[in-house]
């Protein structure tokens, strides 16, 4: 193995870096393994949570059909995760898409990249925030066997408050660095996961009993995606399942901190893409069964409840005391995915900042706990101030964010999936798997995504669309509004900050000849 860290030395300065430079950016290397690496991607993408808030969204949109699209949602990821696999053996850095998209298509388009990464991440840890203070005061109210503390959480001045408390609360585990997120981690990673398997358990032996009147004998016919019966609802369906599965990259911008910086974070990428496609078509399947996928009753598609499936189904599935767990497993998944979701938003900024594409502030590393320190806290001030405005302007922030996150995924998946692609573009003739592992693969992946991105957008101008509530004075769906809103404002902070630091955007910073920190072979 070769090895290449150059730090910056005493007197070093942030600019006037000619092209081939090394950018020393001083994470804490060595911190994380293959275990740990795959439990921060299950983690960040929080399975019970994503359950809870999109199992009855996603049946509400499709049927009985839901299995088929949680398939149907991993087959992109599947494709783009063998890019990014590509693109870090390659370049491992921890500004990821935002990096490779550089080297590939140049400045402008790699910052777009690396911004639809950053506000995308801070739509679902405002998500993550909400959910994590929901099943919060639930899980009060159940422990107290009291209605009115859980109500609390209707309060929205007590909502807002408690939300911001733990955003500060994951911000700071975040800030302390990889050693303290991953023995976190595993305990939360573990205690939802079997929390899991005992409701699909249990799940099962209703079903077979017949508890519910609601429920449904299994059948192939829900594999089959071609079965939906329209394409707005295929494509609906597909983007809540692609932000149920987003959040594996999370291996990939550790990877500067992890032992076998090009190989290990893609090997952990594919092994939490597989723990989670199996826990999902599990818990999808058994739900269906045990109360069927309808509007009625414990359906999971009833509008009252489809917000937060497992709040509703706890109780009659798993009974009064096995229950409280479930509400501990949803309230474990968000709060784990809270802090770990912290991870690629600081090292994108980190690495944006340390290129120049961002002010030379957020490239500072704490010198005690190797983290970068100035981008965490940003990223959590962000979240706090984001949540905070879409709940008081909008009854409906869960929904329409989710919706919204699905545009910000699509849009950087497909560019990184495309940056492979055009930056092996000399490599696909050398064998078949650079062929397909390099040029075939992911172009059917960015290719996919990008679809879903533009019929999402089509589709999200319709006011009935997400929520089906809209802005005082506009004849647009929220969805819409703030998926183009949030890339609008993308381009003017990139405007803006080319003014500020012009030698990034004139490619004389960050080129496709500009070695890696990292090296190994």
């Amino acid at each position: 193995m070769t090895q290449l860290d150059v730090r910056p030395r005493a007197g070093d300065t942030v600019s006037g870096v000619v092209e081939g430079d090394v950018r020393g950016k001083g994470l804490g290397k060595g911190s994380v393994g293959l275990v740990g690496s795959a439990v921060i991607g299950i983690s960040t993408v929080a399975p019970v949570y994503c359950l809870t808030s999109t199992l009855g969204s996603t049946a509400g949109e499709v049927g009985m059909q839901m299995p088929a699209i949680f398939l149907a949602g991993f087959l992109p990821m599947l494709l783009v995760a063998f890019a990014y696999r590509e693109l870090n053996k390659a370049m491992p850095d921890c500004g990821t898409s935002f990096t490779w998209t550089v080297k590939a298509f140049g400045p402008r388009i790699g910052w777009m990249c690396g911004w639809g990464l950053v506000i995308a991440t801070i739509i679902v840890l405002s998500n993550l925030a909400g959910v994590a203070t929901s099943y919060f005061w639930l899980l009060a109210g159940e422990i107290t066997n009291n209605a009115s503390i859980a109500a609390l959480d209707d309060d929205k001045l007590v909502h807002i408050v408690t939300c911001l408390t733990l955003i500060a609360v994951a911000t700071a585990i975040s800030y302390r660095g990889m050693t303290a997120t991953k023995g976190v981690q595993y305990a939360l990673v573990g205690l939802q996961l079997v929390v899991l398997a005992i409701f699909v358990a249990m799940a099962f032996q209703k079903a077979s009993a017949g508890t519910f009147d609601t429920g449904l004998d299994f059948s192939w016919s829900w594999m089959n995606p071609f079965a939906v019966e329209s394409m707005a609802a295929f494509t609906a369906g597909l983007s809540l399942s692609i932000f149920m599965y987003w959040g594996w990259d999370a291996c990939l911008a550790t990877n500067e901190e992890t032992t076998g910086s090009t190989k290990t974070p893609g090997r952990a990428s594919l092994i939490a893409m597989i723990v989670l496609v199996g826990s999902y078509l599990a818990t999808g399947v058994a739900a269906q069964m045990a109360v069927g996928s309808g509007g009625e009753g414990l359906g999971l598609a009833n509008e009252e409840t489809s917000g937060n499936v497992f709040a509703a189904l706890a109780g009659p599935v798993m009974g009064p005391v096995l229950g409280i767990l479930l509400f501990v497993a949803v309230l474990a998944s968000a709060a784990a995915s809270l802090q770990t979701t912290f991870i690629p938003v600081a090292r994108t900024v980190l690495a944006m900042s340390t290129y120049e594409a961002l002010p030379p502030s957020y490239a500072k590393v704490h010198p005690r706990f190797k983290t970068p320190g100035r981008a965490t806290v940003m990223a959590g001030v962000a979240t706090g101030v984001f949540y905070t405005v879409m709940t008081l302007v909008s009854e409906n922030v869960l929904t329409d964010t989710i919706f919204a996150l699905g545009l910000m995924i699509c849009f950087y998946y497909s560019l990184t999936a495309f940056a492979c692609v055009w930056y092996f573009r000399g490599e696909l003739r050398r064998s078949a798997r650079d062929l397909f592992f390099k040029g075939v693969f992911p172009v059917l992946g960015g290719l996919l995504l990008a679809a879903v991105f533009f019929k999402t957008l089509y589709d999200a101008w319709d006011p009935s669309y997400g929520s089906g509530s809209t802005l005082p004075g506009l004849d647009v769906g929220n969805v819409f509004v703030i998926g183009v809103g949030l890339l609008a404002l993308g381009l003017v902070i990139m405007f803006v900050t080319e003014r500020r630091s012009p030698a990034f955007f004139r490619g004389q910073v960050l080129t496709k000849s500009t070695p890696s920190l990292v090296v190994e072979d």
